[in-house]
């Protein structure tokens, strides 16, 4: 039975249950791919001061209170947050599926923009094949998130076992269909190839009274390109292999060192990066994404499409937040954001394109904000991890699709609008920066610890 003929209640126990499964995977990537490997997970070799394993320890939550016994070696209620995190993402799962699919939640709030009016959900209905890939890229993106948010929590970084895999996953996704992308509804009554139809329930019959659902691209509100689906224009390609080398680049280390003068700092910084990009693991993994890409271009079609927008959307998300730690890191005369919240911004683009990440990129700091001001209070430490509040901000952006997206879509009408007011923003930010240092300066003096 396909699994969208099931009754809702099988459904969303079914997802709760992937949900269990995806928390005891957050689980143990939180613990064995941290800097600092812990021995905790019932999924990972045990500690060698820990008493003997049992195979229903693996068990998802039920094995966690089975774990208390380690308690001597981790710590008392070390078992605690663990549960915490498989119910959370057990409901996660499931509210996901409820909302996305049975109350079309990014797609009637639109609609409804459109036409004019609320149909009521019992009345409207979308091909599966418009739902379901973007349930499935959301699930994984939520489980990629969870991991990273709890190491950056306890170590204040973001390991690249998660961001390049996910940036991966996520550009594969996008190339296996582009309804893996952010909807957006219109009343042009797209081609099959990249839109479904919305069907209303009219006196018994389901019929078509205006409104598509399409993949929201690189170019949205405008639609994903006929030419681009139907042709090979060596300019996209040449466009997809650039972005793809610039993620590349972002792998690299790259330790930039004023001691003996500009010029020789950046040529020492140039043939380390080159070093790095000619030799494994880097190489392969550049020579085998620009051999997917090409692949792609070739086949050319919605796949095509899906992940020239999804590389767009990597390089999007990744230059807002790179151009943050840049500004920020001259204005505060020391490193302003971790490079792991970079990435994780680009492995976040490429799930949700460029566009969301703009208002993910000025809804994080609200939630920042508030916390690092009472830490400051607090401790006078301003050290905070980012990227919890970016995955917060993401998960809230991709809850509230429908609405941001019916409001604020006519911002991207133009194709340079956002761009450049982005670009006045930083500079600003920068001037704003160095106000706060001489205001923190003079309140409390110089602070001796450094942001990572």
């Amino acid at each position: 039975m396909p699994l969208a003929a099931l009754p809702l209640p099988a459904t969303l126990a079914l997802a709760a249950l992937v949900g269990l499964l995806l928390g005891a995977a957050v689980n143990w990537a939180a613990y064995w791919l941290a800097w600092n490997r812990r021995h905790v997970s019932p999924w990972s070799p045990p500690h060698e001061q820990a008493p003997p394993r049992r195979a229903s320890d693996r068990i998802p939550l039920l094995g966690w209170w089975g774990l208390r016994r380690e308690h001597p070696v981790h710590g008392r209620g070390f078992w605690v947050r663990p549960i915490a995190v498989e119910l959370m993402m057990a409901v996660g799962v499931a509210a996901l599926v409820w909302w996305e699919v049975d109350r079309l939640g990014l797609i009637r709030g639109q609609f409804a923009h459109l036409a004019g009016a609320w149909p009521p959900v019992a009345a409207m209905k979308v091909a599966s094949s418009a739902l379901w890939p973007a349930v499935i890229a959301h699930v994984v993106l939520l489980t990629l998130m969870a991991a990273a948010s709890l190491i950056d929590i306890d170590e204040k970084l973001i390991p690249d076992e998660i961001t390049v895999y996910g940036t991966l996953i996520g550009l594969a996704l996008a190339a296996w269909t582009p309804f893996v992308l952010l909807p957006q509804v219109t009343d042009r009554q797209a081609p099959a190839e990249r839109g479904e139809p919305i069907l209303l329930n009219l006196r018994g019959q389901w019929q078509h009274r205006g409104g598509d659902v399409e993949p929201s691209g690189h170019a949205a509100p405008a639609p994903l390109s006929e030419d681009r689906i139907k042709n090979k224009s060596p300019r996209d390609l040449a466009v997809a292999l650039a972005c793809y080398a610039v993620w590349c680049f972002a792998l690299t280390p790259r330790i930039f060192r004023r001691r003996h003068g500009w010029r020789r700092g950046l040529a020492v910084l140039l043939a380390r990066v080159r070093r790095e990009l000619l030799r494994p693991p880097l190489l392969w993994l550049e020579l085998g994404g620009a051999a997917m890409i090409v692949a792609a271009w070739l086949r050319g079609g919605p796949g095509w499409a899906g992940l020239y927008s999804a590389l767009i959307g990597m390089l999007g998300g990744g230059a807002l937040v790179w151009g943050v730690r840049i500004v920020g890191s001259w204005a505060l005369q020391r490193e302003a954001m971790g490079f792991g919240d970079v990435t994780l911004m680009m492995m976040i683009g490429a799930f949700v394109g460029w566009q969301a990440c703009v208002f993910i990129f000025f809804a994080a700091p609200l939630a920042g904000l508030l916390v690092g001001v009472v830490q400051l209070v607090l401790r006078r430490g301003d050290e905070i991890p980012y990227g919890p509040f970016l995955c917060l901000a993401t998960v809230a952006v991709v809850a509230a699709w429908a609405a941001i997206w019916s409001r604020f879509a006519v911002m991207f009408e133009i194709p340079w609008l956002v761009p450049a007011a982005l670009g006045i923003c930083l500079p600003v930010l920068g001037a704003m920066l160095v106000l706060w240092r001489n205001i923190k300066e003079a309140i409390f003096g110089p602070l001796e610890e450094d942001l990572r």
